[in-house]
């Protein structure tokens, strides 16, 4: 993550880096990267004194980028919850320190769409007293079938409204200081008012579910769905992104990896724009 490169031009100047190792932190051994990227508006102003000079007043067109990999069991939601917290608490103060500058997140959370993890991410809070901590992903084996993928996005998205019933789960001690950060603590909250990319941009149904997310960024034999996301700060606004693969697509050429595709997740790309940008055009 030192440089994002197009073509040959160097785009923009590294400005921080820094890496998180959850298990540092008694959350496994899972990770996550953030960096504090500098947009160059062109490369011939850029010399060493300049790049020497910056500090985190340089707020001109700089963004937090992140990119984190959560546990995968889905029995733990606390430890995913943990981990999660942490990245985000951790994202939000960069963006604090570097003069309040947006924020862009990405990476597999291995949870699906709207899951209470999902929720987490959209709403910034989460009351964990209101759900099963094996139950906080609602990551499940999917049925092959395309149909499949949208009634279990519906049966979390029900799931999620049925916390309206005064109903309580009991968590330990210890599964809630690993969730929260704090002993005692059952309310989550994070203060990145963060919007997913994909559901800002308009797809089509094949490749999409009936809230906007892709219908499957993993497909293999333990698991078919949705686990990847890119989010960003309303600072900035999706333009467009990179469709995934239909999922007939996918069965066809009997899932991941496979001899073209090296990995089990497919790649999401987003083109952002800065929402000031955009008012003046």
């Amino acid at each position: 993550m030192c440089h994002i490169l197009e073509r040959r031009t160097v785009r923009f100047t590294l400005l921080h880096q820094e890496n998180i190792e959850f298990q540092n932190f008694g959350l496994r051994n899972n990770v996550a990267q953030l960096c504090v990227l500098k947009m160059n508006q062109d490369l011939s102003e850029l010399d060493v004194d300049s790049q020497t000079s910056l500090t985190p007043t340089t707020k001109s067109r700089s963004l937090v980028i992140g990119n984190i990999h959560v546990l995968f069991n889905p029995n733990r939601g606390d430890v995913k919850l943990g981990q999660v917290r942490l990245f985000l608490e951790k994202a939000y103060k960069l963006s604090r320190e570097w003069g309040c500058i947006p924020v862009i997140i990405g990476g597999d959370l291995n949870s699906i769409p709207q899951s209470p993890m999902y929720q987490f991410m959209a709403s910034s809070k989460l009351d964990v007293r209101h759900y099963d901590r094996r139950r906080i992903s609602e990551q499940v084996q999917h049925p092959s079938q395309c149909g499949s993928f949208r009634s279990q996005n519906e049966k979390a998205s029900s799931f999620w409204t049925s916390i309206s019933r005064p109903m309580l789960y009991r968590w330990s001690e210890e599964e809630l200081q690993l969730a929260t950060g704090s002993e005692g603590v059952t309310y989550l909250q994070h203060h990145l008012k963060l919007c997913s990319a994909y559901l800002g941009v308009p797809g089509s149904c094949r490749t999409r579910d009936d809230h906007g997310e892709p219908l499957a960024t993993s497909y293999h034999s333990k698991f078919k769905g949705t686990v990847d996301y890119i989010w960003h700060t309303e600072e900035l606004v999706p333009v467009r992104v990179l469709e995934t693969l239909p999922v007939n697509i996918l069965k066809r050429i009997g899932g991941l990896p496979n001899e073209k595709w090296g990995s089990d997740h497919l790649a999401l790309v987003c083109e952002l724009a800065f929402i000031d940008d955009c008012d003046r055009t």
